[in-house]
């Protein structure tokens, strides 16, 4: 069944034509040049049926089906030898070019005898000689031949390469990648890049280039040690092959390139991205390529030991590693085999085997911002337990002995605490479980309360407030049953201080937690009152909760009168725990004596109590509280601005954090407050190291969705630094993620990735695919109800891409979608930039066909300065009247009207006034000048006029200091004088 209506005319078809030729390659778009080749075919006449053959063979090309290119060119063929008259000169160009296209197709064919190769070649030097056409393009295919083959090369190579470049040879970076290949096999690394540094370097480029050229170089790269330029390329590269089916050979080098490097983990994500390749790719030679470097991934991750781990493969079953390397294998081995037995030589079992037995060239190179290991790909049902940090867990291993250190370690807070009762939760659900007969032990119904706590424990660490509140309280049942009321009631104290966190919803909400927690404080104390004969640990448990319900009720509502109900209830903490030699919940109370300051905002106080603290965690520990609490110090000195001092309190706090198992100190909070200095410090590159290890620790405790924010920050960062290929790399990685997917994470949160990601592919120079993405994403948050300002941003970033593309049209809908948003949420500099920058493409691309448009959307941009100064908005730039002006200048001056731009440009000049020696606006004035010079002095010709207002303007900016400014105009002025 068609895909779209078939054309009912030629002039149909042709527009069918063109707007198939934007589309990728790919089924979609072959399919359609399929159906338009049925379509031309109705009409009598054969050009049109000649341009859909063209389309159709460039398809089946660069869609990997060479199996089809060959029987549609013989089409063509008979065409151009029964009707010759018909190809005009573009279209004989075509037909001579394409066949390299089908000498290339044939090659790809294992089915295809050696002697049609080289009768086809033959073919192509007739047809060549017959038209006289130069021969370098057939010695070029002859060479590539001989290179396939595996036959002595250097013959074929200088009868091609000592040749004159003709119309019809390959393109100069197709034939620079050829060079290159030729000294790469004869062992010249160095030469080879030597010859492709045009090419790698973006000089030269083509449909398939700079991509196929850097995945060939990655290797010579690192061998020589450009490391750096490796990775770089890499990124890039990567970007313009994936799931290209006509590029899965890139892409299998590129998967070749993370094993060799220890990224064997981004090897696997990138393979699960290609997935698709292993049934889409219709080319043997292409699939070869592919599979080899799929094996050289799989055959490392398993030599690690991860055999096990999921791979993404065929479709219709799910892969394993070892299962996947296994099939891989096999038909790698086949394919091998059947070029080898057409070409008679064993070079395609040779050079896979070569791929093969290479052994890692480093140990491990950061490709991306966000680097993982198998350890992290590794499937579980629960978070992935961080990495320990140098002093592991020291658990016992006897099941008494474990379960009396656990609840020592529990008592004074010891970070050991957390390994043990993750093993006893595992002993005690595992069916056959026995309980020590241990009167030391106490009950099994004990022990379930002690693993339920500390699971309480862990949800309230992750926000889960209620859930915490729930597991508590079944705790404090249980501990009851066991007859123990003082550790019931300390359950009980923190089921209702996890029950006045869950966070209050609406306008008062504030209020409302307060009032809560006003309340969980007043049980508090009543639940002490009534439980006599606390032990020391556990009253003072008690009276840390307390403090910390009202520390908290201070935070939430920022009283005054709640000030001194929170140092009071601290000092009765710190006295008690003092008397009684409490050490950690001294630490405590000398840490929510500083925190409270803080919150109160007096800053000095909190770093007194601070360092007093410090002092003493030094000389009397314990020692497990040092990197929380230099971490609030260190947050304590970005508050008073001096961010040197933080960073070498929070970098010292992460030194001590890592002589302690990874989850007893919060390290994602000193990775994010250490970015943060950073910035202040201006060390942009080592805060975006901060804020990648940072969402690391917070996606293996499992807290994705901060994990996700925190990476979004990393990307914009990472693309305000201009590290375009690293921002996309890890977006994508992000976004490949499954429950990303599967839609399970904040929609919104998702769309801000995206959203960046558009940015960035914009910021590389992809057009293409930064509007295609702005439009999905415009057409998504149309539905944003509650935040329609956003949809007005997004939908303007939208206009003006589509605007670049020269799809005014388009471009002209997406802004009325954004004025619509605007006029509910206003977004006025945005707005107004957007229809400006509109305004100046139309103006510049369309010329005098396009003043209309641009004038339109430059009165919607006036209309938006309008409602802006009504409501007495300053834009944080230039003010929105003198941008408006200045781009009536422009865009009258890019169509032709060249006194209404002089008068718009004058207009501009009198809204900024002259600079002064203090003003920051002499760059845009000299350049304000120099437009109206231009259009002055060259396309009015009044070049006298023009020079008095270009000197006068140097005087005046050379007398206030602004001598770079005076550079551009003493450069037209200059140019004035010689034309005079």
């Amino acid at each position: 069944m068609p895909t779209a209506p078939l054309p009912q005319s030629t002039d149909e078809l042709y527009q069918a034509l063109r707007e198939n030729d934007r589309r990728p390659y790919g089924r979609t778009r072959t399919v359609t040049a399929e159906e338009l080749v049925d379509a031309a075919e109705q009409f009598a006449e054969p050009v049109p049926l000649i341009h859909a053959l063209l389309e159709l063979q460039e398809a089946y090309t660069y869609g990997s089906e060479p199996r089809k290119s060959p029987v549609v060119f013989a089409r063509l063929l008979t065409l151009f030898d029964e009707q010759p008259d018909v190809f005009d000169e573009r279209l004989r160009h075509m037909l001579f070019w394409r066949f390299k296209w089908v000498a290339h197709a044939l090659r790809q064919l294992p089915e295809i005898p050696l002697a049609s190769l080289r009768q086809w070649l033959t073919e192509m030097r007739d047809r060549y000689e017959k038209a006289d056409l130069g021969l370098q393009p057939y010695y070029g295919q002859a060479y590539q031949l001989a290179a396939h083959i595996g036959e002595d090369t250097t013959p074929a190579y200088e009868l091609w390469a000592a040749r004159t470049r003709t119309r019809l040879s390959d393109c100069e970076a197709c034939e620079t990648c050829e060079r290159a290949l030729y000294h790469l096999t004869a062992g010249d690394d160095e030469r080879a890049l030597r010859t492709w540094e045009p090419v790698l370097a973006g000089k030269e480029s083509c449909q398939e280039e700079p991509a196929r050229s850097v995945s060939y170089a990655l290797l010579p790269l690192l061998r020589t040690g450009r490391t750096d330029r490796a990775r770089d390329l890499h990124l890039a590269g990567y970007r313009g092959c994936r799931r290209n089916p006509s590029m899965a050979q890139e892409i299998g080098r590129h998967l070749e390139f993370c094993a060799l490097t220890g990224n064997e983990a981004r090897g696997l994500e990138l393979l699960s991205e290609n997935r698709n390749l292993f049934d889409e790719v219709d080319s043997p030679l292409d699939l070869l390529g592919f599979l080899t470097g799929v094996e050289v991934l799989l055959q490392r991750v398993e030599h690690l030991g991860h055999g096990e781990l999921p791979a993404g493969g065929y479709a219709g079953r799910t892969w394993t590693v070892a299962g996947l390397r296994a099939e891989v294998r096999g038909r790698a081995d086949d394919l091998a085999a059947r070029f080898d037995a057409r070409n008679g030589t064993p070079a395609h079992t040779d050079r896979r085997r070569s791929r093969l037995d290479r052994a890692p060239l480093l140990d491990a190179l950061e490709l991306t911002l966000r680097t993982r290991s198998l350890d992290d790909v590794a499937p579980a049902v629960a978070p992935v337990a961080a990495t320990a940090g140098r002093t592991a867990a020291a658990v016992p291993d006897d099941l008494p002995g474990l379960i009396l250190h656990a609840r020592k370690s529990e008592e004074h807070g010891h970070p050991d605490a957390h390994a043990c009762w993750a093993r006893l939760r595992t002993l005690v659900a595992a069916r056959g479980y026995a309980h020590p007969d241990d009167p030391a032990v106490g009950p099994l119904v004990q022990l379930r309360a002690d693993v339920l706590a500390d699971e309480a424990s862990r949800a309230g660490e992750k926000d889960e407030f209620a859930l915490a509140a729930d597991l508590y309280e079944e705790a404090a049942g249980l501990y009851d049953d066991a007859g123990l009321p003082g550790h019931a009631a300390v359950a009980r104290a923190s089921a209702l201080l996890a029950s006045a966190e869950i966070p209050a919803q609406g306008d008062d909400a504030p209020e409302a937690m307060a009032a809560a927690l006003t309340a969980a404080h007043a049980s508090m104390v009543r639940l002490h009152e009534e439980t006599p004969g606390l032990a020391p640990h556990l009253e003072a448990r008690l009276l840390r909760m307390r403090a910390t319900a009202l520390g908290l009720r201070l935070q939430a509502s920022r009283s005054e009168e709640h000030l001194a109900p929170v140092l009071a209830e601290v000092d009765l903490l710190h006295a008690f725990a003092t008397r009684h030699d409490v050490v950690g919940q001294i630490s405590g109370a000398l840490l929510l004596r500083a925190s409270t300051y803080a919150i109160s905002g007096d800053l000095p106080a909190a770093v007194t109590e601070i360092d007093v603290l410090l002092d003493r965690l030094r000389a009397h520990g314990p020692a497990w509280h040092l990197p929380r609490t230099l971490g609030l110090r260190g947050r304590l000195q970005l508050g008073l601005r001096d961010a040197q001092a933080a960073y070498a309190d929070l970098a010292e706090g992460l030194r001590l954090a890592a002589e302690w198992p990874a989850d007893a100190v919060d390290t994602s909070r000193l990775h994010g407050d250490l970015a943060e200095a950073c910035m202040h410090l201006g060390r942009p590159d080592e805060a975006l190291r901060h804020l990648t290890r940072s969402a690391e620790v917070e996606l293996r405790r499992g807290s994705r969705t901060d994990a996700f924010c925190t990476y979004s920050n990393a990307a914009q960062l990472s693309l305000d630094l201009g590290r375009v290929e690293d921002c996309i790399a890890l977006l994508d990685s992000l976004l490949a993620e499954p429950d990303v997917a599967a839609g399970e994470l904040d929609d919104r949160l998702i769309a801000q990735l995206r959203l960046t990601r558009a940015r960035a592919l914009h910021a590389g120079d992809d057009l293409k695919a930064a509007t295609a993405e702005f439009v999905a994403l415009a057409a998504e948050s149309a539905g944003w109800d509650d935040d329609p300002g956003s949809h007005a941003v997004i939908a303007a970033e939208t206009a003006v891409l589509l605007g670049e593309s020269g799809e005014f049209g388009r471009a002209r809908e997406a802004a009325e979608q954004a004025l619509a948003a605007h006029a509910r949420e206003p977004r006025y500099e945005q707005l107004s930039n957007c229809l400006r920058e509109l305004a100046r493409l139309q103006g510049q691309q369309q010329g005098p066909d396009g003043l209309d448009g641009a004038l339109a959307f430059l009165a919607d941009a006036g209309r938006i300065a309008d409602e802006a100064r009504a409501a007495g908005y300053e834009a944080r730039g230039r003010s929105l009247d003198t941008a408006l002006a200045y781009e009536h200048g422009r865009v009258n001056a890019y169509t032709g009207a060249y006194d209404d731009a002089l008068t718009a440009l004058e207009k501009a000049l009198a809204l900024l006034g002259e600079p002064g020696a203090e003003q920051d606006h002499a760059g845009e004035w000299a350049e304000c000048v120099r437009l109206a010079g231009v259009v002055e002095g060259i396309y009015l010709e009044r070049p006298a006029p023009a020079l008095t207002r270009l000197d006068a303007a140097v005087a005046r900016l050379t007398a206030l200091g602004h001598t770079d400014e005076t550079e551009s105009l003493t450069s037209l002025a200059a140019r004035l004088r010689d034309e005079e």
